[in-house]
């Protein structure tokens, strides 16, 4: 069975799912949005909220960090400065992964690069994630295959080969893996790029990998829907205000928003139920005002032998005999007798059909 444990949670298909909050970069920097967000992520039901890191010197090339960065969502004259400023210092991760465990939700990040993961691994934290862009990224998934914490992959933009590729080098280390299907557009805006019958596919290829969804569209049906076809871990962005600075916000869902969409995963496995048809009790007292029952269509004596024309069906508001059984007490004499529309039951005939 696939399976995967994350801080004492396990997340499995007959677990309920796993919800993970996206802050990314959402917080501008700041380490105060960060803890709060942590916090709001908790108060909305979800099982982990997560953040990114990244080593800016070394990971960009000196020319992109000197490219001009100036628009509305900028942090910085340079893409170099826009980048640096939204970097929270590794003290900061080591804040809000220890918040995390006081309000109750698991806390790690995305590393974008080997000495990124590192930092966060010092921190112990229960997992890592590694973003689409680095599903191809060979050196940095064997530097994290080794580490010891389940490992998050996305693959947004990945072929089969390419997801072949990282799964099998991460599996020669570790089977504490899961794959999210993703689609590496912020936000999608052509819902069929979000290809979500992906999901069911990646499972059947991968059968002992927990699958999962990372979603960048702007609404929470989807999420829902995303579980129902197997996603057993649902990513998605996570901010306090839509409005605010920063190229994720506007498709980020807020806490109102995250909570619908856990209560509606929750609702989705419960609703699921065992696949059998049956009466519930919270059926019977509607179906007796929408059921018919066969009732007397005439006045009938004790002793009389039933006819098809004695009976006929309506609504009665009680218990009855269902029209399918018309045709079975033809024949049978009645025990006592009937006035009209009196709803007719077994203890009013004779426990003989006459011949």
């Amino acid at each position: 069975m696939r399976s995967l444990t994350i801080a004492g949670r396990t997340i499995s298909d007959t677990d309920p799912c796993y919800v993970i909050a996206e802050v990314g970069n959402n917080h501008g920097g700041r380490l105060d949005l960060a803890a709060e967000m942590v916090v709001a992520a908790a108060d909305c039901g979800c099982d982990a909220v997560k953040f990114q890191r990244r080593d800016v010197a070394h990971l960009y090339t000196p020319a992109l960090l000197r490219t001009p960065y100036d628009h509305e969502h900028s942090y910085g004259a340079t893409y170099g400065t826009h980048r640096l400023a939204l970097e929270l210092p590794l003290a900061a991760y080591q804040d809000v992964f220890a918040l995390g465990r006081r309000v109750g939700i698991a806390a790690f990040a995305t590393a974008f690069d080997a000495q990124s993961a590192d930092d966060l691994l010092a921190l112990g934290p229960p997992a890592l994630k590694i973003a689409s862009g680095d599903l191809t990224n060979t050196p940095l998934l064997a530097h994290v295959a080794t580490a010891g914490v389940p490992i998050i992959l996305s693959t947004g933009g990945a072929t089969w080969a390419d997801v072949d590729r990282a799964l099998n080098l991460v599996h020669a280390h570790t089977s504490r893996v899961a794959l999210l299907h993703c689609t590496a557009a912020y936000p999608v805006h052509q819902h069929a790029e979000l290809n979500l019958r992906a999901i069911p596919t990646m499972r059947d290829r991968y059968p002992e990998v927990v699958i999962g969804w990372s979603g960048h569209d702007t609404g929470i049906a989807l999420a829902v829907m995303a579980y129902t076809l197997g996603a057993r871990i649902i990513e998605k962005h996570f901010t306090l205000h839509r409005t605010w600075k920063g190229t994720d916000q506007a498709f980020s869902l807020e806490p109102g928003g995250m909570r619908r969409m856990v209560r509606d995963l929750g609702r989705a496995r419960e609703a699921w139920g065992t696949g059998e048809k049956l009466r519930y009790p919270s059926e019977v007292a509607p179906l007796r005002k929408m059921e018919k029952v066969l009732v007397a269509t005439r006045s009938l004596s004790a002793g009389q032998v039933l006819q098809k024309t004695d009976l006929t069906p309506k609504i009665a508001g009680v218990d009855g005999i269902p029209p399918y059984a018309w045709e079975t007490l033809v024949g049978f004499p009645l025990a006592m007798a009937l006035a009209p529309d009196d709803p007719i039951t077994y203890a009013h005939l004779r426990s003989e059909a006459t011949a």
